[in-house]
């Protein structure tokens, strides 16, 4: 019979690298959300509310629509932030024991800092791309899906691949 480890709280300082990410993911966020405020007056009433796998607009919809962006972003921010302060409630594999809780704990929180950070990011990607195109600016176009799975999946699937190197 195995002994079952009581996962504690362990205080582990932020890391230069999530500090980093949160200036970044923040930053992008906050400035494309200001951005949004700024052009609101010049929108047209009809603004590109969704898009296909290739980039195109196949859906147009109400400038107010451009709003759920910055929400759901906030509220992402809010949330995952808090997950960040409890990495012991994260899930884990069975290896996880005291001797190699704190990397596991440094490594999920991190994973989800970076995460939490491209989410913002990529809203802000989205937000700014809908913007553009209702102003009649270029877009991303067919880049679009890419970078959105590119930042969804590689940090992922990196993460991954850490975790299993922990003893």
């Amino acid at each position: 019979m195995s002994k079952t480890w009581n996962r504690s709280k362990i205080n582990i300082p932020k890391t230069k690298s999530e500090w980093v990410w949160d200036i970044i993911g923040v930053t992008i966020f906050v400035v494309t959300t200001f951005f949004l405020f700024y052009v609101w007056n010049l929108l047209p009433d009809k603004v590109p509310a969704h898009y296909n796998a290739v980039g195109e607009v196949d859906r147009w919809g109400s400038k107010a629509e451009l709003l759920i962006l910055p929400g759901i972003g906030l509220f992402m921010l809010l949330f995952m932030g808090v997950l960040e302060k409890f990495p012991e409630i994260h899930n884990y594999p069975k290896r996880i024991n005291e001797s190699n809780a704190e990397q596991f704990y440094l490594h999920s929180r991190k994973l989800l800092n970076q995460l939490k950070n491209i989410c913002l990011i990529i809203f802000s990607i989205i937000l700014f791309e809908s913007v553009s195109i209702a102003l009649g600016w270029s877009g991303f176009g067919i880049w679009l899906m890419p970078i959105i799975l590119g930042g969804t999946f590689i940090p992922i699937i990196i993460g991954l691949v850490k975790q299993r190197k922990i003893k």
